[in-house]
C-alpha cells in the first residue's frame, strides 16, 4: 500500500510543470520487482525449507535495532522485520531511480525519505517490537506508564532527554580542568588554564570551539580532555567559552565573530604572555571562521600573529558538505528565519536538526528504550554535553546558511569581506594541520580536505577514525580507533587514502609532535604562564558555559 502511494504521488508530481517526468517502464519495472521481493519473502515466512534465504546486507547485520534474537527465532517477528527491510531497500531504491531532478533535490529527496524509513521501523512500535511485547508482560504495563512520563517531560522542555539528568555538574565532574576566565566580552569569556609542566612552549595556544556548542566537549571528564592533555604535553592553553545568544546580539554577524571574537582573542593572549605569535585552533564552525581569520590578518599585512593554524573538522568550500546541505535552500532558510524570536534562534532547533541527521541513533533509540521499554537513562558525558544547547545570533544563522552552504562564497577570492576587508583564502601562508573524520555526517571527510587546497602555506591532513566527536575526542590513553597518516603527499582524498599507512590509536600525539617541529622552544612556566586570580572574573569553566 505505502508503494501504490509512492507512485501514485510520483503521477501527480509528473503533472506539475516543474516536476520530471515519470517513466512507466521504470514504475513497472520497480513494481515486479517489489511485488517478486514480496512473494519470496511470504514463501520464506509460509514454507521456509524451500524458500531462499534472506540475504541481509552488512549494514542490516549490524542493525542494533534488530539485534535481539526475538528478531530472528520468532517467525512472526522475523517476518515484519524481514518485510520492513525489504520495503525499506525498495523506497530508497525508487529514489535513485527517479530521473530529471537536480542532485540536490533527489539528496533531499532520499534524506526525507530515509527519515521516513527510520520513524517507520518496527522497532517503534508497541505491538511490532517483541522486546517491548515481553517487557509489557512482565511489567503489567509499566514500562509504559513510565514511558509516558518520560515522554510527557520531553514535551515540556521541548527537547528530546538522552541522558540521565543531574549527574554532571560543571567544573565537579566534568569541565574540571584548573584554570582561571582572564578576560570576558559581550560576545566570549577567555579561560587560561593553569600549567602542570616545569616548562612550556613559548608559544601559547587558543583555542575557538564552535559557538553552536558548549566548549567542555574539549574538557569533558578528566580522561577525555583534550585541553588537560594539551596542558600536560607543556601548552599554555587558552580557550574561548562564546556567550549563548540572547536579545543583546541580535546584530551580531559573523564580523564580529572574526573582530570581537577571534582576532581580539589572538590579540589578548599576545599582550597578556608577551608573545608575537599564538598557535590555534578552530573546531567546526570555528574552523570555517578561523580560516577566514587568518587571510583577513594575511591581507592587513598581521599573518605572523598566528605561528599555526590546526583545523578539527572544519570546512570551507561547500560543494560536498554532507547531510546539513539538505536544510539549506530558499524554503528551509525562510522557515528557519520564521523560528527566530527577539533575534536569536533558540538552540533546541539546532539541536534537533543534528538528532535528525542520526535520528536512527539519536530519536528512535530512545523512543523505543526511554517511552516504550520504560528504561531509566543512563549517565553519558558526551550525550550531556550534546544536550546542553546554545542560542545562535540570527543574522549570523541566516547569512552564514546562505552564503557558506548555499552560495559557497568563502571559496572565492574577494566574494566576503570582514571589516571591509576582502577575504581570499588563497593569501594564507600559515602551517596548518587539517584533522577529518573517516565518518563524519556533518562535516564530511571529502569536504574537509578541499581545505587543504585553498590555503597556500604547508599543510598536514590526518584522517581520524570515527566522526565529528569522537573523532576528535579519542585521548591516547583509551587505545581507541586509529587514524591514517600519508607522508609522499596526495593531490585527493582517494589518492591520500590510496597510499595511506593506519595508525591504531589516537591522533593527538601525531599533533603535538607536529606542533613541536614549528616551534620546539620553551620557556619556564611562571609568571605570565600562570593565570592570575580574579574573584570578578572567577575560575574555570566560567560564567558563560551556564547561562542558556
Amino acid at each position: 500500500m505505502m508503494m501504490e502511494q509512492g507512485l501514485d504521488l510520483a503521477g501527480q508530481m509528473s503533472a506539475m510543470p516543474a516536476a520530471p517526468p515519470v517513466d512507466p517502464a521504470a514504475a513497472l519495472r520497480a513494481g515486479a520487482e517489489f511485488w517478486a521481493d514480496t512473494m519470496t519473502l511470504w514463501q520464506r515466512f509460509l514454507d521456509p525449507a524451500k524458500a531462499p534465504k534472506f540475504e541481509e546486507t552488512p549494514e542490516q547485520a549490524r542493525d542494533k535495532r534488530f539485534k535481539a534474537p526475538q528478531w530472528r527465532e520468532q517467525p512472526v517477528f522475523d517476518f515484519i522485520r524481514q518485510s520492513y527491510l525489504t520495503l525499506s531497500n525498495h523506497l530508497l531504491k525508487g529514489v535513485d531511480q527517479i530521473e530529471g531532478l537536480q542532485p540536490k533535490q533527489k539528496e533531499q529527496l532520499r534524506f526525507a525519505t530515509q527519515g521516513f524509513i527510520d520513524a517507520m521501523s518496527p522497532s517503534n512500535f508497541p505491538a511490532t517490537n517483541p522486546l517491548v511485547l515481553e517487557r509489557t508482560i512482565e511489567t503489567k504495563g509499566e514500562n509504559l506508564l513510565k514511558g509516558l512520563a518520560h515522554m510527557l517531560a520531553d514535551l515540556s522542555k521541548g527537547q528530546m532527554t538522552q541522558t540521565a539528568e543531574g549527574v554532571y555538574e560543571l567544573g565537579k565532574n566534568i569541565a574540571t580542568t584548573p584554570g582561571q576566565v582572564v578576560k570576558r566580552t559581550p560576545l566570549y569569556e577567555l579561560i587560561q588554564y593553569s600549567p602542570t609542566t616545569e616548562t612550556v612552549f613559548e608559544t601559547p595556544l587558543v583555542i575557538f570551539p564552535p559557538w553552536i556548542n558548549r566548549f567542555y566537549i574539549l574538557d569533558l571528564t578528566p580522561e577525555k580532555s583534550f585541553i588537560r592533555w594539551a596542558v600536560e604535553q607543556g601548552l599554555t592553553v587558552f580557550v574561548v567559552s562564546w556567550k549563548s545568544a540572547d536579545a543583546t546580539m541580535a546584530d551580531v554577524v559573523w564580523d564580529d565573530y572574526v573582530e570581537r571574537g577571534q582576532i581580539d582573542a589572538i590579540d589578548t593572549v599576545r599582550q597578556l604572555l608577551g608573545v608575537e605569535s599564538v598557535h590555534a585552533i578552530g573546531y567546526c564552525v570555528a574552523g570555517t571562521t578561523l580560516a577566514a581569520t587568518l587571510a583577513v590578518l594575511a591581507a592587513r599585512g598581521e599573518a605572523e600573529k598566528v605561528r599555526s593554524a590546526t583545523f578539527f573538522t572544519a570546512q570551507v568550500d561547500f560543494t560536498e558538505a554532507g547531510d546539513l546541505n539538505v536544510f539549506v535552500d530558499d524554503e528551509q532558510l525562510a522557515a528557519i528565519q520564521s523560528l527566530t524570536t527577539d533575534g536569536f534562534l533558540d538552540g533546541r532547533y539546532m539541536a534537533a536538526t543534528f538528532n535528525l541527521l542520526r535520528g536512527r541513533d539519536l530519536i528512535w533509540n530512545y523512543v523505543t528504550s526511554n517511552y516504550l521499554l520504560g528504561e531509566d537513562y543512563t549517565p553519558f558525558d558526551l550525550l550531556h554535553w550534546n544536550s546542553d544547547v546554545t542560542n545562535l545570533p540570527a543574522k549570523w544563522h541566516s547569512s552564514y546558511l546562505s552564503d557558506l552552504y548555499r552560495d559557497n562564497l568563502l571559496v572565492r577570492p574577494g566574494a566576503l569581506a570582514i571589516g571591509g576587508t576582502p577575504i581570499d583564502l588563497s593569501t594564507v601562508k600559515t602551517p596548518a594541520y587539517v584533522q577529518a573524520g573517516r565518518e563524519d555526517h556533518i562535516a564530511p571527510a571529502r569536504s574537509v580536505w578541499k581545505l587543504t587546497a585553498h590555503l597556500s602555506g604547508p599543510t598536514r591532513f590526518v584522517l581520524a577514525g570515527s566522526g565529528h566527536i569522537a573523532g576528535v575526542v579519542n585521548p591516547p590513553s583509551l587505545g581507541k580507533y586509529q587514524h591514517w597518516i600519508n607522508e609522499a603527499g596526495a593531490t585527493n582524498l582517494d589518492d591520500f587514502v590510496a597510499g595511506a599507512t593506519e595508525v591504531k590509536g589516537s591522533w593527538w600525539p601525531d599533533w603535538i609532535a607536529w606542533i613541536e617541529q614549528i616551534d620546539a622552544a620553551r620557556i619556564p612556566a611562571k609568571k605570565a604562564r600562570i593565570p592570575p586570580e580574579n574573584a570578578e572574573l572567577g575560575a574555570a569553566p566560567g560564567r558563560y558555559v551556564r547561562t542558556r
